[in-house]
């Protein structure tokens, strides 16, 4: 079985990230990988599965976000390293 893309949406504040991640998961059959915090209100939402759903999802979840806030990036890997899931699992 191939390695699952990862797909990364940033925002700036919870809600923004909650609504990016609920739409984001909904849109396409992607997993919910990690949520993690930074300073200054950052939050990183990853997503695994297949390339084109990862990209849907993150399409569909950044625009969700951009409504009710900021999304400060929004990034797919189509084939992540294997070293990059000491960062984000994806198993």
């Amino acid at each position: 079985m191939a390695k699952p893309a990862l797909g990364l949406i940033e925002t700036r504040g919870m809600i923004p990230a909650v609504e990016a991640t609920d739409v984001a998961l909904k849109a396409a059959n992607v997993t919910l990988a990690t949520v993690r915090t930074a300073g200054s209100g950052l939050i990183s939402v990853s997503l695994v599965g297949d390339v084109a759903a990862v990209r849907a999802a993150t399409e569909a979840g950044a625009a969700a976000g951009a409504r009710l806030g900021e999304v400060v990036s929004v990034e797919v890997l189509s084939r992540p390293h294997d070293e990059l899931d000491k960062l984000f699992p994806t198993k």
